[in-house]
């Protein structure tokens, strides 16, 4: 991704603590009161439900020894990034960038995709594998390939 000041790559160097946080969060349940922040300073100040959300992620994330990026959705990836984001070869994102699947732009020599719009297509691509399964299970069943 294309770094700016804003960007940070968070890795996990608390496990203990973290694990600790994801435990607690874990057992609290989701009540329809919003979360509250308190500074350093004991002041307060209530998160939004989507912040909540971003943080819950994170924690979860983190806790699993995994690496937490916060990006811009209107980031722009090369396609190398966005390959890799996707879990494919470049040649092959190449390939759906040519099949028209993502919008791309060409600010010079280079291909360059919108974060969210990788991100759509990773969706989508999960819901029609998805999909998929399902209707293989349909037929599995409605051949009686699942009857001893």
């Amino acid at each position: 991704m294309h770094s700016t000041a804003e960007d940070r790559t968070l890795m996990p160097e608390h496990r203990a603590e973290i694990a600790e946080l994801r435990a607690f969060l874990d057992r609290t349940p989701h009540a329809a009161e919003p979360a509250v922040l308190r500074g350093p300073d004991g002041t307060a100040h209530t998160l939004p439900v989507e912040v909540y959300e971003i943080l819950l992620a994170a924690v979860r994330a983190l806790s699993e020894g995994k690496a937490v990026t916060v990006a811009p959705v209107n980031t722009t990836l090369t396609t190398q990034e966005a390959a890799d984001l996707l879990g494919v070869s470049r040649p092959t994102f190449v390939k759906i960038l040519d099949e028209g699947k993502l919008p791309f732009s060409r600010p010079g020599r280079h291909r360059r995709v919108l974060l969210s719009d990788v991100l759509a297509y990773r969706d989508l691509r999960r819901s029609e594998r998805r999909s998929g399964l399902d209707r293989l299970v349909e037929l599995t069943e409605e051949s009686g390939l699942y009857d001893n």
